[in-house]
């Protein structure tokens, strides 16, 4: 397995309390294979992926417990600089929000060029020619003229594909890209998801989708991990998962979505809000939500039940939601 992640626990340690963020993460994702990781805002998505990443900051984040094996290397073992080394040859990440990510005062070129400098030793000029490859490869137009041009000259669609450039600069074994179509107009975020899955298959290399809507990875994702309360709580193959949720968590989030066939009626949402990290729910964090709760659910937090051979449910109740 590529990337193996095992009962990771991260908190933030605050003035108001401790805000458990990650609790008892547990996923792997093969080379060649994608995963997304869904859920709404704090539900522990993005910190999940800067623990990966080794990028969480620190304080007041910690990892309080858990492994995180990369190619067999078990990255919390490693110093600093190792770890350094990881990051970008090893894996990559593509932020949500490319217009901070990005040095507003250096042209995309240079910036592009600077992992080859740093990284492979190459000499500027080199480097240069290395960066309009890459702006090619992600179909820039006119990639030679504009690689002198700054991030403020680029669209967002535009900023989003040299985020991804930059993430494929050093070929690496896996990227995770967190919301990689956030503020992008839909046709856009059609064009970079299947960019996004054509690199995949090209380089055979592990994607990591970091996303709160279950309609941009439907055609491109092969896993489905759905995260409430720092928890992974339903485990699927897509196609399994759209079918049949197996969690009443999941069947509020696919409900929630627009449909064609329901052309005029009124979206369902699930109720509520997502519960406070520092004030967490006893037994299932969900239940104060869940139409199917009952006694049970108020005190014993589930296990992750086996559904079938490569698909877990979280909820004392899944069969029921199964077959509803």
């Amino acid at each position: 397995m590529l990337l193996d992640v095992r009962d990771l626990h991260v908190e933030f340690r605050t003035r108001d309390g401790v805000a458990k963020a990650v609790n008892g993460v547990t996923l792997g994702v093969d080379a060649g294979e994608t995963l997304a990781v869904l859920g709404e805002s704090g539900s522990g998505k993005s910190v999940t992926a800067q623990a990966v990443m080794g990028i969480l900051d620190t304080p007041p984040g910690r990892i309080t417990g858990g492994r995180i094996l990369f190619q067999g290397r078990d990255l919390l073992s490693l110093k600093e600089d190792e770890r350094r080394k990881v990051r970008g040859a090893g894996m990559a990440m593509v932020f949500q929000d490319a217009l901070s990510s990005l040095n507003p005062v250096l042209s995309v070129g240079d910036q592009l060029g600077e992992m080859f400098v740093v990284h492979r030793g190459m000499s500027r000029k080199d480097a240069r020619a290395r960066a309009v490859e890459l702006m090619d490869r992600v179909r820039i137009p006119a990639a030679r003229e504009r690689v002198s041009q700054y991030p403020h000259q680029f669209s967002g669609g535009m900023r989003q594909r040299i985020m991804i450039a930059m993430a494929l600069a050093l070929e690496p074994a896996l990227i995770i890209a967190d919301e990689p179509t956030t503020a992008l107009d839909v046709t856009v975020q059609a064009q970079v998801m299947d960019l996004l899955a054509e690199l995949r298959r090209e380089y055979d290399m592990g994607l990591v989708l970091i996303t709160h809507d279950l309609g941009v990875v439907a055609d491109v994702a092969d896993r489905i991990a759905v995260m409430y309360a720092g928890r992974i709580v339903e485990s699927a193959p897509v196609h399994d998962l759209y079918k049949a949720p197996a969690h009443p968590y999941t069947r509020g989030l696919l409900d929630s979505i627009p449909r064609l066939d329901q052309k005029g009626r009124e979206l369902n949402a699930i109720r509520g809000l997502p519960p406070n990290l520092m004030d967490i729910p006893p037994g299932c964090a969900f239940h104060p939500r869940c139409p199917m709760a009952g006694d049970t659910c108020r005190t014993d937090v589930p296990p992750l039940h086996e559904v079938d051979e490569d698909r877990g449910s979280a909820c004392h109740f899944w069969r029921e939601c199964l077959h509803g």
